[in-house]
């Protein structure tokens, strides 16, 4: 009888980056190549840490492992889901969150501004805080371990992804100043809020159907937005002044309908911000500039 192959962690990551090279998967849900998407799913398989001493790159696998290992390799492979579903975690501003298809995976440049807390677009730290159309909860969550002091609230229309959301909130030790509420954008909130950050549905049909397939995992209703995308956005901008403090601000992600966006409304001051590491469709808007943009967005 032969016996099993025997692989240490460094040989399984060359092998499972081989696989996914061959296979012509697309990277998007935290990744963008085969070798960093293999030691997602290796290192979240076997437990390893991310910042691992070299030495646990010679560690055998046993049989068990290297089942575990395969059989989430091929489900990656032959169902297109993305690594973070299939290990049920995910990572936004350096820390961890439960991730699965009741959820949009992390992956906003919003994490950028968070660990530079804002600066320079805060004058000061804010007390209150809310996340938009939250889904897993990352960008509330990682706002108030940024502010200490302040009270965060998560709201979403989807009962599911407050679940997880709430999972999430007790992962980091939060309940004591992070709530969860339930709401069709603002429908059920009570500002004022000195911070609005949002993440919303941004994406048209057209091009929901243009995605590669492993985005057809996540949830629609975290992507789609009638109106070429812009309809939720616009909502949001029309209902945020009333729910900003004096001194408020809001930011907004819109992706790639920004250019939409701000040829709609090219009266609105929209600052379009910049990230070292990448990314693009994020503006912040003070409370008085969406007052006065009211008429505009009338």
């Amino acid at each position: 009888m032969q016996a099993a192959t025997k692989e240490n962690v460094e040989q399984v990551l060359e092998r499972v980056s081989r696989q996914f090279e061959q296979a012509e998967l697309f990277y998007g849900h935290g990744t963008d190549n085969p070798w960093d998407e293999a030691v997602y799913l290796v290192f979240s398989a076997l437990g390893i840490p991310f910042d691992c001493d070299d030495n646990m790159l010679q560690k055998t696998l046993s049989e068990d492992e290297r089942t575990r290992v395969n059989a989430l390799v091929r489900e990656r492979i032959e169902s297109r889901r993305p690594v973070a579903y299939l290990v049920r975690e995910a990572w936004f501003a350096g820390l961890p969150f439960a991730v699965d298809e009741r959820v949009l995976i992390p992956r906003s440049p919003l994490a950028e501004l968070i660990l530079n807390e804002f600066d320079p677009l805060l004058e000061r730290p804010p007390a209150r805080v809310l996340d938009l159309c939250t889904g897993s909860g990352c960008i509330g969550i990682a706002t108030a371990l940024a502010f200490p002091d302040a009270e965060v609230d998560l709201a979403d229309i989807s009962a599911e992804a407050l679940i997880l959301a709430r999972e999430n909130i007790g992962r980091h030790g939060l309940e004591g100043r992070v709530s969860v509420h339930q709401s069709d954008l603002f429908a059920s909130l009570d500002g004022p809020y000195d911070l609005i950050l949002c993440n919303p549905p941004y994406v048209s049909q057209e091009e929901i159907d243009e995605l590669p397939e492993e985005y057809r995992h996540e949830p629609a209703l975290g992507l789609h937005s009638e109106d070429n995308g812009l309809a939720i956005p616009l909502q949001i901008l029309r209902d945020a002044p009333r729910y900003l403090s004096e001194d408020g601000l809001l930011i907004m992600e819109v992706g790639y309908s920004h250019e939409a966006l701000a040829e709609r409304l090219p009266g609105v001051p929209f600052l379009w911000l910049e990230f070292a590491h990448g990314g693009e469709g994020i503006f912040a808007l003070t409370a008085r500039q969406l007052r006065d943009a009211l008429p505009l967005l009338a």
